[in-house]
């Protein structure tokens, strides 16, 4: 596994990671990293490798966009000085603009979406042993559907900038393929967007299986 002892990982990100984690920060008993992959994740690394001590630290908020994580990032994610950062973030970018389609000041189009993102990615890689980015993600397996096509186009980005900046790469709506070929997405999210614990759980098997955890 690619996480060392005493490695603090920060996972940021929308409401697919906040999962109603602790504040200020998403760290602690209980709750405090929230009901989500977030919590899966730490439970499986502590309970498969506890010799490591890992810390894993919830900065997810709920309907946030690049945009919110530009403006946060300095307290959110360099304040608490991580070994590692997980940047999963875009969903809010695409659906704003089908649920609030004439609120268009709250649109985050592609061209900014990628370089906002950029921007978090080239500071995450200068300051951190390790990143990995996430993908966006819709649970509608039509392709040819408004919005999924468009989640496609932002996950693009983010593929493309993982490559350009040799980071870790889990791509989400991979992940929820096998699961979709057998499931009605209402069966794993309401909304198609806010995942049960069994979305969650295909989730953080695909970011564990991407930081090399040994099953």
């Amino acid at each position: 596994m690619l996480f060392g002892k005493n490695d603090k990982i920060v996972m940021i990100g929308d409401s697919i990671t906040d999962c109603e984690r602790k504040r200020p920060i998403g760290e602690g008993k209980d709750d405090a990293l929230g009901r989500g992959y977030v919590s899966l994740v730490h439970a499986l690394l502590q309970a498969r490798h506890p010799e490591l001590g890992v810390r894993v630290v919830n900065m997810g908020i709920s309907g946030n966009t690049t945009r919110h994580l530009k403006e946060r990032w300095e307290t959110d994610v360099v304040q608490l000085q991580p070994d590692w950062i997980s940047i999963m973030i875009g969903i809010n970018d695409v659906w704003r603009q089908f649920d609030r389609p004439t609120i268009m000041e709250e649109h985050v189009y592609f061209e900014e979406y990628r370089a906002n993102l950029e921007d978090l990615v080239r500071r995450a890689v200068s300051g951190s042993k390790g990143v990995i980015l996430m993908t966006p993600y819709y649970l509608e397996p039509n392709t040819d559907d408004a919005m999924r096509r468009m989640m496609d186009k932002y996950s693009s980005a983010v593929s493309e900038l993982a490559t350009q900046y040799g980071t870790l790469f889990v791509d989400t709506q991979v992940a929820f393929a096998p699961l979709l070929e057998h499931m009605y997405p209402a069966a794993l999210a309401w909304d198609r967007v806010h995942p049960n614990m069994t979305g969650h759980m295909a989730i953080a098997w695909a970011f564990l299986n991407a930081v090399e955890f040994s099953w």
